[in-house]
């Protein structure tokens, strides 16, 4: 792949419990001095980035490009995006649910530089509407090389959104 090359890919993986889906590397046992870091709505450690989505259960459907570059964030369609360091140890990595089987995994087009850091922006949409008749299930992911950096809020509009970073501040701040 070139580096101007952005590879986007559209895929599903099943989710039996917790709201989660993974992003992980295929090199999961060097990550000793990778720093863990947490934004809410994605949590990375030791090569695995958890991601929270629309549901507790079911099919969730991932739309993820892996640019070469900052590919821009799409600020008009989603409601919630955050972005979060990644280091990959392979330069490979692969989508799925959490799951009490065994997981099935969705492998992603090869990261640009290969083995090394990246930013990982999550965009996701219609966190408040679990259980209703307008729920949408629309998750979407970028990855690109960059330098780590600290996590940080594009945007958020979900309540969802404001509950991850800290429940307990969320809830004491609405009486709960």
């Amino acid at each position: 792949m070139s580096n101007d090359e952005t590879r986007t890919v559209r895929l599903t993986v099943d989710v039996q419990d917790c709201g989660v889906a993974h992003l992980l590397d295929k090199e999961l046992d060097r990550y000793a001095d990778v720093p863990a870091q947490s934004m809410g709505l994605v949590e990375v450690k030791q090569g695995c980035a958890t991601l929270q989505i629309t549901h507790q259960w079911g099919p969730a459907s991932f739309t993820v490009t892996v640019a070469g570059r900052d590919p821009g964030a799409d600020l008009a369609t989603y409601e919630d995006i955050v972005e979060i360091g990644y280091v990959s140890m392979s330069g490979e990595v692969e989508m799925t649910g959490f799951t009490f089987d065994e997981a099935v995994m969705c492998p992603l087009p090869p990261l640009h530089a290969g083995p090394g850091t990246y930013r990982i922006r999550y965009h996701i949409k219609g966190l408040d509407l679990e259980g209703t008749d307008d729920a949408v299930d629309d998750h979407y992911l970028q990855i690109w090389p960059a330098p780590l950096e600290e996590p940080v809020v594009i945007k958020a509009t979900s309540e969802a959104s404001q509950y991850f970073p800290n429940p307990e501040k969320f809830e004491r701040d609405r009486g709960l």
